[in-house]
Formats: structure tokens, sequence, C-alpha cells
């Protein structure tokens, strides 16, 4: 009888997420990642190595036992002895999604092996989005993680919904990354709970046009669309160069940008001169004595990828 595998090891992309005023629904997979290895032991313990992770990170030391958990509870599995060990590229509290290719990752790899025996409950993929999305609290990093491409979505009537479009290698994502870190929980305390119903008006606006620009590869009326009127005005607080940041990024040549999902990531989509693009991005950071790095990521379309063994 061939023996049951014991080893998974996931890749999950990187995200942005927001895209300016598509707040919690829009979000692309981009190619920058981190990868998930999970391996069944013996033992009754659960050993996890975070290779990114400080005694100093908070919630992401407790992200895999929580995604563990959360697996168990979904699937009435038994899970005990693991050895999870998390690397990669993506980082920390920067607004490009390092938390879901944790928990993603980790959900993904449990329901691999653990679905390998007949008596055992697997999640079909509509499954895992939804329990990752449960663990995020919202699904637009997780479903372009999940599927790759740009991807509308959102939770209807309790299901979570989605459509995926594909994106060309032509389109640059240029992240400009201070050194300082975002909370996620922080950059949510900030927001207001109401907002005037113009603003709210002029957000569903270019979420939709943003949106269309995607599904009909018609990029060039991207421009103008990533302003946002919800969230990033009330974020500049905790990061008081957003907007000559992007302004910069504009001025070299970049169709428009936006703060990558909660931040500290600056995001300007180009089609033209992104080193250029980068550069000044960077200089604009400088002028308020903050250092950053500059990536020029392409669109992930395949989304999360998966060896079993």
């Amino acid at each position: 009888m061939k023996s049951l595998p014991t080893i998974a090891t996931v890749r999950v992309p990187a995200t942005t997420s927001n895209l300016g005023p598509g707040f919690d629904t829009l979000g692309v997979a981009l190619k920058l990642y981190n990868t998930v290895r999970v391996e069944r032991t013996n033992s009754n313990t659960i050993y996890i190595r975070n290779e990114q992770v400080t005694k100093s990170a908070g919630d992401e030391a407790r992200m895999p036992t929580e995604a563990v958990e959360a697996f168990a509870d979904a699937t009435g599995n038994q899970v005990t002895g693991l050895d999870i060990t998390v690397s990669g590229d993506v980082p920390i509290s920067r607004g490009l999604g390092s938390s879901v290719t944790v928990r993603l990752g980790i959900v993904a790899a449990l329901n691999a092996l653990y679905s390998k025996s007949v008596r055992l409950r697997r999640l079909d993929t509509d499954e895992v989005l939804a329990l990752v999305a449960s663990l995020e609290g919202h699904p637009d990093n997780t479903a372009p993680a999940l599927y790759g491409g740009f991807v509308a979505t959102g939770r209807i009537q309790g299901v979570i919904r989605h459509a995926k479009f594909r994106v060309p290698s032509s389109l640059k994502f240029v992240a400009t990354i201070p050194k300082f870190e975002i909370r996620t929980e922080h950059a949510r305390k900030v927001l207001p709970e109401k907002v005037p119903l113009p603003d709210a008006v002029a957000n569903i606006t270019r979420t939709a046009l943003i949106t269309a620009a995607f599904a009909q590869g018609k990029y060039e009326t991207l421009t103008g669309l990533f302003e946002d009127r919800l969230h990033q005005p009330f974020r500049k607080k905790l990061i008081s160069p957003l907007d000559d940041v992007i302004q910069a990024g504009v001025e070299a040549g970049a169709i428009g940008g936006w703060l990558s999902g909660s931040g500290s990531t600056i995001m300007c989509l180009t089609r033209r001169d992104p080193k250029k693009v980068g550069h000044d991005m960077r200089h604009a950071f400088s002028s308020w004595d903050v250092d950053s790095k500059s990536l020029i990521l392409e669109a992930d379309n395949v989304g999360l990828t998966m060896k079993v063994s």
C-alpha cells in the first residue's frame, strides 16, 4: 500500500489590496512569495519556525497556531504532531499580505495532508477561501493569493463571491516600502464609522470602473481612478508622505498609485519607466526623512501552488 504524504510545501504570493477606492474589495497577486512547509510528525507537539518573525512581532507569532486551530475546528480533524516553517520575501506589516501567506499556506497544506485519508474531511477551494478570509477579517487579500490575478471579491449573503481577471506582464507594480511598519489593527482604528454620501458614491464609481478596466484589458482608462475618500485620507496620519509619494510616481509616468492594503507600502502602477517611478517615489519619501526601497513587480496570475510528498 502506498504511504500517505507527510510534507506539503506551499508557495503563496504577496498581494496589494484596495487599489485606492476598492476598500476590502479589490486585490492583485504579485510575484513576491512566502513559502510554508508543513510536515506531519509522530510527536504530539506543533513546532513552528517563522523565519520572518522576531519576539516583537506580536500577532504574526500567533498566526500559525490560530490557522491550525481554525482548520481543525472547520474539519473536525484532530491535528497534532506538526513541524511548520514559514520563510520568504514578503515583508511583515507593510500592506503586502504577509498575514495571508501564512494563514492560507498553513490551511492549504493541512487540507492536502489530512484529506489524503478517506476517513478525514477535505475542504473544497471555496471553503478554504472562506476559512482564511474569516481569519483575515476580509477576503481582498485572500482571494488573489489563492487564485492569482486581479480579483474583485466580497461577502454576499454570507457567501464569498469573486471575479478574477488576468493581468499582463506589461503592467508593473512599483512597491515602495518604507522602513516603518503599520499594523492593520492600528490602521483600522483611525477610520470613521460614517462617511458622507458623495464620498461613498465617488468610491463606488471608481471601484466599478477599475474592475471594468481590468476585465476588458483597457488599462489606459485607469488614469484618475485610484483616488480614495474612505480610508487613505484618514490613514495619512500614520503615513504622512502618502500623497507626495503617489504624486511623485505619477509625475514620473505612473498611471496612478495607492496605499497598499493598510500600509506602509505605497504602490504605483505603470506601463513605462518603472525604475524612474521607483526612484522618484523614494526621493519623495526621503524629503520626509524616511528611508525606503522599491520593488518592481508583476502580477502573479497563478496564485497558490503546492507540492506534496
